[in-house]
């Protein structure tokens, strides 16, 4: 359903292009503490756009692989990793408008449209300004059956723990790079899926638009 309306709107999908990510840097300016103390919900962006490697490393603090065993910068039970990371593209340098999936053991994305829909995100999730006006939307989803083959019953608690997690550390990395973000748990779920053409067995959980914080004169 959700192809359809993309190539009714003049949208197109491809799945097959792949785009590498400028490598993480391991070490900011910025200490743990001074990034906690900082940290705050950003609801207004300015207009500019945030480069590539920005980009790059707040997908890392979401879920990069940081061992050779497959480790992430988020914790999660019984190291299942349910989680999946999206990003909502309206002005990044170097990337198109559209949709593109995080590939964590390649630090690479995988476009998966094409077309600026932003607007479509912000209507599903009740009209909130900051996901149509942000330079990016980082969507986090689940796949809860990756956590309740193991866990069963306690799985959605396990999952929905660490997603907090992967917003916090969400924060922190916008917070050293200069950025803004807030997580959006508002929205109607079913119109999310289909913006970002999840697969059946895939719930989104969570919206962070990303960009220069407006501040005061």
């Amino acid at each position: 359903m959700v192809f359809a309306a993309m190539w009714a709107s003049g949208m197109e999908t491809d799945t097959t292009r792949e785009i590498t990510l400028p490598q993480p840097v391991p070490k900011s300016h910025l200490s743990a503490e001074e990034a906690l103390s900082m940290r705050r919900s950003v609801r207004h962006f300015t207009e500019q756009a945030v480069t590539l490697e920005a980009i790059a490393q707040l997908l890392w603090a979401a879920q990069g692989i940081t061992v050779s065993d497959g480790g992430r910068t988020a914790p999660s039970a019984g190291a299942l990793y349910p989680l999946e990371t999206y990003l909502v593209v309206g002005d990044v340098m170097g990337l198109g408008a559209g949709i593109y999936r995080y590939q964590p053991r390649r630090h690479a994305l995988t476009v998966q449209a094409t077309g600026d829909l932003r607007e479509r995100l912000s209507s599903a999730a009740l009209w909130q300004a900051w996901v149509a006006r942000a330079a990016a939307v980082l969507v986090i989803t689940a796949v809860y059956a990756r956590t309740a083959g193991k866990y069963g019953a306690r799985a959605e608690r396990y999952v929905h723990i660490e997603v907090g997690h992967a917003a916090q550390n969400v924060y922190l990395q916008a917070q050293s790079l200069g950025l803004g973000t807030l997580i959006v748990g508002s929205f109607k779920d079913e119109e999310v899926h289909d913006v970002l053409g999840l697969p059946a067995n895939e719930a989104p959980l969570a919206l962070m638009p990303l960009g220069y914080p407006e501040r005061p004169e």
